[in-house]
């Protein structure tokens, strides 16, 4: 694995060593010798003292494999990758094609660009690799690894992320620079009906941001290579949050998955595509600004070359997906490449034309004119334009880089041709590019000053027919809970920092997930799954992190933390990955771990806790719910204080919700609060606080008396068994829950438990039922206020309760 040892820009990548691991951004670097490479020393002397099993000879060149050269770039991403997975498999991998690698990378071999990736035999005849054997795990990584798309893919997530930053800077300039009306963005806001896209409202609250106080836009009406920013933008930042996020596991793992990138980098395609093509239209209008008609074709003219070969690239494209992702890869890279430059001329087209409209040093007259849209001029004596808040910043910040610092002239095509050809270098991924984004980010995120309506990341806002749902919503939920004896408790909207911030357990923060599916597993079972593959016991709560992990990397990733992090053997770690990956139905995984001979037999603990799930899961089969429970051994939460079952709710598809619930108290509920605890009507403009929170009041001498208990709870039923027949009591509780009945249910050897429990509860019903009453097909009906019972039929059940709860609700 690999990481970045950085301040401000990328200097050193490590593969190997503790915690680390393979980004996009270290692989550009050291690609484009922004950084060098070093192997971690801890990480090369287990490859130095690996045992080597077997032996395997190397593969003769295929005949009919063709060669597959890359550029010198894409060939430094690649080796950088390959090496990275090398080190990171580390099992049966000597330290001779590693130490190839890093001489070839940190010499800068003028060969390369020479390497055939095409075969194994002619990667490594490139490198220079004499043995003529290889091992297993050597075969293996390099069979995956030799095409070398994750290189390319790497180099376009990172170009790809630089350039959807530096496309919205430079629309933002275009707007200034046409005059455009940008009040048709707020079509683009978040309408808070759940329906928005992101990444659309997104581009266009960000503009907003970049052009607030601009006194250049409004002044001509809405165009449409303006008005569809937001989408066209928007579409590039989807795709490249998709790749970006394939790419975060991708560098990490063995076995690139060549469909699923190819799909990513097909959708980025398009976008870039999109992007180019509304780039130039912008560019097109901003040329026709330009007074002089001489200077306005030549510019036109050069601006027309740079985008002749932008369909052609594309159509390309069609002929190669599915086909050779690494050669489409590359044709990508080249489209990118070319809006890039067509970008940098956009720019290049702004910034020239508000060099005319608002000069940064001191007010000339507006030497452009439109042919076809129509440009306010402004005289010497009237006050010169003003660029927005954020523009302006961007502006001078370019022009700074740029030769022509406002020291000369800007009348010549020339000039405009070396604006277009800097901004294109300086567009191009590197540390003084980083500082610029940063800056662009931060006048982004700054937006305190102006006011601006914008969502905290994560959040949004709810239109009133969402809030109907959403109250919908809770209603149904709020009902089931009650309908199960569930209590409600009110905590503060708003909490302690360092709560929130705080870690749960060793690594997640405090984070509620609602869903729709419930994993269950159990403490003692953990440790005994443990125990039977050699953990140490000091070790058994850091390795439960670990595997908690489960739901979020692969179990590759998970063993590599095991054994380089926290010290297990990679036999421990292979033992534990055959047992954590069991999951399912839950009679089903029970009945695989309770066979005969099953190790878990052997420890107590481990078998307490199989006959408790047993338990557990026959009264889920018995209620109709065992199918939305999966007995998951990699279930591993909160072992830190949890001893018995563990369960965690979670959604059968690949979205998490979460639910923050807040009550208040109005008047009117208040009064009603007032009204049930002490009978007294409320009085007009009584206190608030005074009804909610209200002080003891004496009488005579004595508290004042609360005349009606209060019932934490709406539990209408309580189904008590006598004895330990659990499944029993949940089959009954399901029939009352079936019909609406709020119930719960309880066993216990002794009546007078039971009875303690609803009178404590403030249940006013009871069902009864013990050995005499089951024989009999009866059940005890209890009224638990006035302590009289009565026999009835078990059939009856539901519908005597129903009477009697209607004749006293």
């Amino acid at each position: 694995m690999a990481s970045d040892n950085n301040n401000e820009q990328v200097t050193v990548v490590t593969i190997g060593g503790k915690d680390s691991y393979l980004t996009s951004s270290s692989v550009y670097a050291v690609a484009n010798n922004f950084a060098t490479t070093k192997i971690d020393s801890s990480a090369l002397s287990k490859l130095s003292s690996t045992q080597i099993q077997t032996q395997n000879p190397n593969p003769n060149p295929n005949p009919n494999q063709n060669s597959k050269f890359l550029t010198k770039e894409e060939s430094r991403a690649s080796l950088l990758v390959l090496l990275n997975k090398l080190i990171r498999t580390s099992i049966n991998i000597r330290p001779d094609i590693p130490r190839l690698i890093l001489h070839t990378l940190d010499n800068n071999v003028e060969e390369e660009d020479k390497l055939d990736w095409g075969s194994v035999s002619s990667f490594l005849d490139g490198l220079r690799f004499e043995d003529r054997c290889l091992t297993d795990g050597e075969l293996y990584v390099l069979e995956n690894s030799f095409v070398g798309l994750e290189g390319i893919c790497a180099i376009l997530d990172h170009s790809s992320l630089a350039l959807a930053v530096i496309a919205d800077g430079i629309a933002a300039l275009s707007c200034e620079a046409l005059g455009v009306n940008i009040k048709g963005l707020d079509k683009f806001m978040d309408s808070g009906d759940g329906l928005s896209d992101k990444d659309v409202c997104g581009v266009a609250s960000d503009l907003k941001v970049l052009l607030v106080n601009s006194k250049l836009v409004g002044k001509v009406e809405e165009m449409n290579v303006v008005s569809k920013i937001p989408a066209v933008h928007g579409s590039l930042r989807e795709a490249v949050r998709l790749l970006h996020a394939g790419m975060r596991g991708g560098l990490n793992s063995s076995v690139p998955s060549e469909d699923a990138l190819g799909r990513k980098v097909s959708s980025l395609a398009s976008s870039l595509l999109l992007l180019g093509k509304s780039s130039w239209g912008r560019g097109k209008l901003i040329c026709e600004l330009i007074s002089d008609e001489g200077l306005r074709s030549n510019v036109l003219k050069m601006f027309e070359g740079s985008v002749k070969n932008l369909n052609d690239v594309y159509r390309n494209l069609d002929e190669l997906f599915g086909v050779d992702y690494t050669s489409y890869f590359h044709e990508v890279y080249s489209l990118l490449v070319k809006v890039r430059e067509i970008v940098a001329w956009e720019g290049g087209l702004a910034l020239f034309v508000l060099e005319k409209i608002d000069p940064r040093e001191k007010p000339v007259g507006v030497s452009v004119v439109s042919s076809s849209i129509q440009v306010n001029k402004k005289s010497d004596k009237k006050k010169k334009g003003k660029l927005g808040k954020g523009t302006g910043q961007i502006r001078e910040t370019i022009m700074n880089r740029l030769k022509n610092n406002g020291d000369e002239a800007v009348d010549d095509s020339q000039t405009l041709i070396e604006w277009a050809r800097d901004l294109f270098l300086f567009f191009s991924p590197s540390p003084s590019l980083d500082v610029f984004l940063k800056t662009l980010k931060g006048i982004v995120d700054s937006n305190e000053s102006t006011r601006l309506p914008k969502l905290p990341k994560g959040t949004r806002d709810f239109a009133k027919e969402q809030m109907a749902i959403r109250q919908r919503a809770f209603s149904i939920i709020q009902n089931v809970f009650e309908k199960h004896g569930a209590t409600a408790l009110d905590t503060p909207v708003f909490e302690m920092r360092e709560t929130l911030m705080g870690k749960y357990g060793e690594d997640s923060k405090l984070i509620y997930d609602l869903a729709d599916q419930i994993k269950l597993n159990h403490r003692k079972l953990l440790d005994g799954m443990l125990e039977i593959c050699g953990v140490p016991p000091e070790k058994f709560r850091t390795i439960c992190s670990s595997i908690d992990k489960l739901d979020k990397l692969s179990f590759e990733q998970i063993s590599i933390e095991m054994v380089e992090t926290k010290g297990l053997t990679v036999e421990i770690a292979e033992s534990i990955g055959k047992f954590v990956k069991k999951r399912g139905p839950p009679l089903e995984i029970l009945s695989d771990l309770k066979q005969e001979g099953s190790p878990f037999l052997k420890k107590e603990g481990s078998t307490a806790a199989l006959n408790d799930l047993e338990i557990l899961f026959r009264a889920l089969e018995t209620s109709g719910s065992l199918h939305r429970v999966v007995f998951d051994l990699s279930l591993a939460r909160g072992l830190d204080y949890y001893t018995g079952v563990i369960f965690e709710a979670v959604f059968k598809g690949s979205t998490q919700a979460r639910l923050f619930r807040a009550f208040f108290l109005s008047i009117l509920e208040a009064a009603l609060i007032q009204k049930l605890l002490f009978e007294e009507p409320v009085q007009q403009g009584s206190n608030l606080k005074g009804l909610l929170y209200p002080r003891p009041q004496k009488t005579h001498g004595s508290l004042f008396v609360v005349r009606k208990a209060v019932r934490a709870m709406k539990t209408q039923v309580l189904v008590g068994i006598v004895g330990d027949d659990l499944p029993r009591a949940a089959e009954l509780a399901s029939e009352l829950w079936r019909s609406n009945l709020k119930a719960e249910f309880m066993v216990n050897k002794k009546v007078k438990k039971l009875i303690d429990r609803a009178v404590d509860s403030n249940i006013p019903w009871m069902v009864i039922e013990g050995d005499e009453e089951k024989n009999g097909g009866v059940v005890t009906l209890k009224d638990v206020e006035k302590k009289t019972d009565k026999k009835i039929a078990t059939g009856t059940m539901v519908e005597e309760l129903t009477e009697r709860l209607k004749n006293t609700s």
